[in-house]
């Protein structure tokens, strides 16, 4: 091998899906790799040209992917892959390639990518995992937010599809004028020849260019003579993942589906490759980088509105609800970030000074899967006296824009004013220290409300250290006040199980719920303050998540363990519980109507009421508080 090849072969072994080939196989795909340089501003291709026969990759530099209104779509670094999707779907290319910066970049033939690549199965899984997430194609690194994304897209990429039930078909003897006279009727691109009722052959518009239209054959011949055939053939089963890579093994864009999956059995469906970009187009790491490029509050609104959609098909799909539900924060992060970049850039100066803003509540713990009421705080850095009140106004007015956007994307405005546009709870370092210190060392009924939902912050955007700053503050007060814990504790008991004393369920006593049951407050908040008060004896600060926090008591105490995993196990079924009635009802899902439950749903949500009681009464030992109820 010469050295070039060598060092080519040194650097695709390090990426993904070069990184599951043999020695071999990857010797012989360096060795025919193309090295291609490229000035800043350069063109590798552009919209409109010919797809070549190569897929690319990023050696050195960077290279964009333009749009026609020379919109950056997407960045190309090093190790990443680009150029694939047009080279499988060949015709004309629809991005424009451009080197950003001076860059080296790597051209793989079609070839190699067929023969090396998509026959190996761990390669080709990778590739069509990227493939259907519309990522590009990087070297894998340890970053929680991209960990979700990935795992978000392989549940896509397990998931069944939908797929056109009624498929178009006709039988063998049609001419090829009338099939083509159906097609253009159905508006479909495709039709299905079946011979009792099996399908034998596919017509699409392809066929129709090239075999009638070039003149090869006459518009009259029937459809037996230019059909391809046989058919690929799948079950009604059939993940994303099979889908994608029947496909592009087998070159085509349509699917048979069938009984049992064979040719011999009778036709259901017809899945192209449009189906599938059309899920591509709704996962989560689609609608990530869709908030990513947004340019209005208006495009927020709408991709919050589809993460509805994808909530409930994840939910349907019993796909685990911890998962979910960072999901969803982590697209409510994106989406908060998107709106503070659009307020900046409004803004008539750039922030006097370094600020924070926080996620409060339950989307600081990461758990806010409906679109509920918004809490939020902001918190700058200390300035000199003369300077303070000018500096809080700029914050403030920030803080209004931000509110405002959130409320048009769908997050009401919190009806307690537990916001940062509230002059309360927009602070320097400093007023949040001081305001921390007194709720700790006077743990009034107030106070302890507040500590409740203040000490569940996440931050999602500005200077982390700030944020640090707080949080060592705050430990270092509780552990000079240790009584603290206690009264906390105290309040942790202010919501025993939900069950009267012939264990029926209580419910609101009156106002606009009368007789209906808050989930929230009786089911779900005694385990969410359990869980605070039990880590913050731990002196752990970083994780503020409740199933997260069960899970490091389990490891923590041991001896303790059944309780805080049965506590995991009953949020997590209250969490689901929720969001389910919520997307059903179209509301926050906060109360419940029991007569429309039915008999086991009623006795899940008991069995949840259980781990109520079990760490409850842990707690009353631990702080020794039954002397005090």
């Amino acid at each position: 091998m010469n050295t070039i090849a060598e060092r080519i072969y040194d650097y695709l072994k390090a990426f993904p899906p070069f990184s599951f080939l043999n020695r071999d196989q990857l010797f012989t795909i360096s060795q025919a790799v193309d090295v291609i340089y490229l000035e800043k501003d350069n063109y590798l291709f552009e919209i409109g040209t010919l797809v070549e026969n190569h897929f690319y990759v990023v050696r050195e530099g960077a290279i964009g992917l333009f749009r026609a209104t020379n919109h950056l779509a997407d960045q190309c670094d090093e190790g990443d892959i680009f150029g694939l999707r047009a080279l499988l779907r060949k015709g004309n290319y629809q991005l424009s390639a451009k080197a950003i910066e001076e860059s080296i970049v790597y051209s793989i033939s079609s070839e190699l990518l067929e023969t090396y690549i998509t026959s190996n199965k761990a390669a080709s899984q990778f590739l069509m995992t990227s493939f259907v997430a519309n990522n590009s194609v990087k070297k894998i690194e340890d970053d929680e937010f991209i960990e979700t994304l990935n795992r978000a897209t392989e549940y896509t990429y397990l998931q069944t599809i939908d797929y056109s039930k009624n498929p178009v078909t006709c039988t063998p003897n049609t001419s090829v004028r009338v099939a083509a006279k159906i097609m253009t009727e159905k508006r479909v691109g495709s039709i299905v020849i079946i011979e009792n009722e099996n399908p034998i052959g596919i017509i699409t518009d392809k066929d129709l260019r090239t075999k009638i239209a070039t003149g090869e054959h006459s518009i009259d011949t029937t459809v037996f003579t230019i059909m391809s055939s046989p058919v690929i053939t799948y079950p009604e089963t059939i993940t994303v993942a099979e889908a994608q890579i029947a496909m592009l093994k087998n070159k085509i864009t349509h699917l048979c589906i069938t009984k049992d999956g064979t040719n011999t059995s009778n036709l259901t469906g017809i899945l192209s490759e449009h189906d599938i970009i059309v899920l591509r187009e709704n996962n989560a790491s689609s609608l990530v980088k869709e908030i990513k490029r947004s340019d209005a509050v208006e495009q927020l609104k709408d991709i919050r509105k589809r993460t509805e959609t994808l909530l409930a098909k994840y939910l349907a799909q019993d796909i685990p609800i911890d998962f979910v539900s960072k999901l969803v924060a982590a697209i409510n992060d994106a989406i908060t970030q998107r709106i503070i970049e659009f307020a900046l850039a409004k803004m008539d100066t750039k922030p006097p000074v370094k600020f924070a803003w926080l996620a409060i509540g339950s989307q600081g713990r990461e758990e806010q899967l409906l679109m509920t009421d918004q809490d939020n705080a902001l918190v700058f850095e200390d300035v000199a006296t003369d300077l303070y009140e000018a500096t809080k106004s700029y914050f403030l007015k920030l803080s209004e824009m931000i509110n405002k956007s959130l409320e048009m994307v769908g997050f009401e405005l919190c009806p307690a004013q537990m916001m940062s546009n509230n002059p309360k709870w927009c602070n320097s370092v400093s007023e949040w220290s001081q305001q921390f210190s007194r709720w700790i060392s006077m743990p009034d009924q107030d106070n302890l409300m507040l500590c409740t939902i203040f000490f569940d912050y996440a931050q999602v955007y500005g200077d982390a250290t700030l944020v640090q700053q707080l949080s060592e503050h705050i430990f270092k007060s509780i552990e000079a006040y240790d009584i603290f814990l206690t009264y906390l504790g105290r309040n942790a008991l202010q919501n025993p199980p939900p069950l009267s004393f012939f264990r029926q369920f209580l419910v609101e006593d009156d106002g606009a719920h009368k007789d209906e049951f808050d989930i929230k407050a009786r089911a779900m908040m005694p385990l969410v303050d359990a869980a605070r008060l039990l880590i913050l004896s731990h002196n752990i600060k970083s994780i503020n998540n409740t199933l997260e926090r069960y899970e490091k008591l389990a490891e923590l105490e041991p001896q303790n363990k059944d309780t805080y995993l049965f506590c995991m196990e009953a949020y997590k079924n209250l969490l689901r519980f929720r969001t389910h009635h919520g997307l059903a009802n179209g509301n926050s899902g906060r109360f419940i109507d029991l007569a429309a439950l039915t008999k086991r749903e009623r006795l899940r949500l008991k069995r949840s009421f259980k781990a109520i009681k079990e760490i409850q009464e842990l707690i009353k030992v631990r702080f020794k508080l039954s002397q005090l109820l």
